[in-house]
C-alpha cells in the first residue's frame, strides 16, 4: 500500500519526466513518436522510482528505451533541477517499457479474429490445459 508521501513524489517524478523525455525527443529530432509515463512507482524508502515508459508506435521501443537508460544520469540531474524546491534527494531513476498497449492490442486481435472464443465456445475446450 502506497502512502500519500509516496503518491505524491511519484506524481511529481511522472509530471516532470513527461516534460523532459517529450523535450529531447523533440530536441533529438524524433518526429512521429509519442512517448508518455504510463506509470511512476516509488519505494518506501523514496530510495527508488521505477518508470514505466510507452512508446508509440512499438517498432522503435526497444531501441528508445535503451537510449533512455543510457541518459539516465542526464535525466536524473533535470529532475533534480526542476523538483529541488520539492525533494530533498532524487531517488534512483529505473526505466520499464510497459507494453499493457501492446497486451490490449493482441487481445482485440484475438477477438476481431477467427479464434473469437465468445461467438464460438466450442474453442474454450481447446484452451484449457490439462
Amino acid at each position: 500500500m502506497e502512502t500519500q508521501r509516496q503518491k505524491k513524489i511519484a506524481t511529481v517524478i511522472q509530471m516532470d519526466i513527461v516534460d523532459i523525455l517529450q523535450r529531447a525527443a523533440i530536441d533529438g529530432g524524433l518526429t512521429g513518436t509519442l512517448i508518455s509515463v504510463s506509470k511512476v512507482s516509488v519505494t518506501s524508502d523514496l530510495s527508488i522510482a521505477k518508470i514505466y515508459i510507452s512508446i508509440f508506435p512499438g517498432k522503435q521501443a526497444q531501441e528508445l528505451l535503451e537510449g533512455v537508460q543510457s541518459n539516465t544520469p542526464l535525466i536524473k540531474h533535470e529532475l533534480a533541477q526542476r523538483t529541488r524546491n520539492q525533494l530533498r534527494r532524487v531517488p534512483e531513476l529505473l526505466f520499464y517499457l510497459d507494453d499493457s498497449l501492446d497486451y490490449i492490442e493482441g487481445i482485440e486481435q484475438s477477438l476481431k479474429g477467427e479464434e473469437n472464443p465468445v461467438k464460438n465456445p466450442d474453442l474454450l475446450e481447446k484452451r484449457k490445459k490439462s
